[in-house]
């Protein structure tokens, strides 16, 4: 054997061979290691607060937590818990050791997960904006089903936007609107544009035929708007439409589009939704598009559909998969939309 010089202090020690021997079966770094059993205990007592709270969450006898705890401190020589007040708290020692191996254990937590998601082919995990979910995906994703009968899909309807650091999703589909901030994509994420949909007045055929005819986007200043959160929806739309009076909008508040749609099918006024959240309900009859086939009234998108995943599984087999439906499906209900055409273009956070 003979030693080769190397950047560090020790020499890397090679054979006759040239080869370097095997890595060290147990280097003494990892000798140090204590028992992991032990480890999370001490983090459940840690995180929870209490010996009883850890050994419920870890589904162990409050004994065995308490065992584990004292095998800690012997194992490093440290008092890592207070005992002596009437409710368990860490020393000085105990939270500086919690704070770096509670950060190991999570880095543990996640390559775990995400080792065992990127051997999951066959269950999706969605994250959707509600009115997209509820008015659309719902009806369409029985088709990528059908095309993909080994894959279990989990469509979650929510406003909430998820951590995909922890892997609360494999898909996020997130409508952002045009005006104010653009997305931003934390680190680590990719998004594609998946449309760009047209928004709409619409309202119910009873409500339009007891008010006076709408000739004109004017018109609608003497109908009753329905409105989500705010009044910006339909000051955005009025404003496309060349209406930039000062303008007092009065009308419900009722925070949710779905809540607006509801609204505008039995009758209490005129609500605006994108066309492919309103497209059964125009077909159904329950609603009608105002100012269809009048030019006054011009095509106007205020938002963009976005599907964002993380950029390290953008192409794993089951998301690409999803996403190449996802776009081609929209495109079929949209042939005239080119953004959903051309959103082959994605963006890397």
């Amino acid at each position: 054997m003979k030693p080769v010089s190397s950047p560090g202090p020790n020499p890397v020690v090679m054979d006759d061979s040239g080869a370097a021997p095997a890595p060290a079966l147990n280097p003494p770094s990892r000798k140090s290691i204590p028992p992991f059993e032990a480890l999370r205990a001490f983090d459940a007592v840690a995180r929870l607060g209490g010996v009883r709270r850890a050994a419920q969450s870890l589904g162990r006898d409050h004994a065995v937590i308490s065992r584990h705890l004292r095998t800690l401190e012997s194992w490093t020589g440290t008092k890592l818990i207070d005992r002596t007040s009437s409710s368990i708290s860490l020393t000085d020692d105990g939270v500086r050791y919690h704070r770096h191996i509670a950060a190991a254990m999570d880095a543990i937590a996640d390559a775990t997960i995400d080792l065992m998601r990127r051997g999951d082919n066959h269950r999706l995990l969605i994250w959707c904006a509600p009115g997209f979910a509820l008015h659309w995906m719902s009806r369409k994703i029985g088709l990528f089903e059908k095309a993909n009968r080994d894959v279990d899909i989990e469509l979650r309807p929510t406003d909430r936007r998820p951590d995909f650091a922890s892997h609360e999703t494999d898909i996020d589909i997130r409508f952002e609107s045009v005006y104010g901030n653009p997305l931003q994509l934390a680190p680590g994420l990719r998004c594609i544009e998946a449309a760009r949909v047209p928004i709409v007045a619409v309202a119910s055929p009873a409500y339009l035929a007891s008010m006076p005819a709408i000739e004109t986007p004017r018109d609608l200043l003497n109908q009753r708007l329905l409105h989500e959160e705010d009044f910006d929806s339909w000051a955005h739309w009025l404003a496309a439409h060349g209406i930039y009076d000062e303008l007092d909008l009065g009308g419900p508040r009722l925070w949710q589009g779905h809540m607006t749609l509801d609204a505008a099918i039995h009758g209490r006024g005129v609500a605006l939704s994108n066309h492919m959240v309103v497209a059964h309900e125009l077909e159904s009859g329950r609603l009608v598009e105002i100012g269809k086939d009048n030019a006054s009234f011009q095509p106007y998108s205020d938002g963009i559909y976005y599907l964002i995943t993380r950029a390290d599984r953008w192409d794993a087999p089951l998301i690409r998969r999803y996403r190449n439906w996802l776009i081609e499906a929209i495109a079929q209900d949209w042939p005239e939309l080119s953004v959903a055409a051309q959103a082959k273009r994605s963006r890397v956070g």
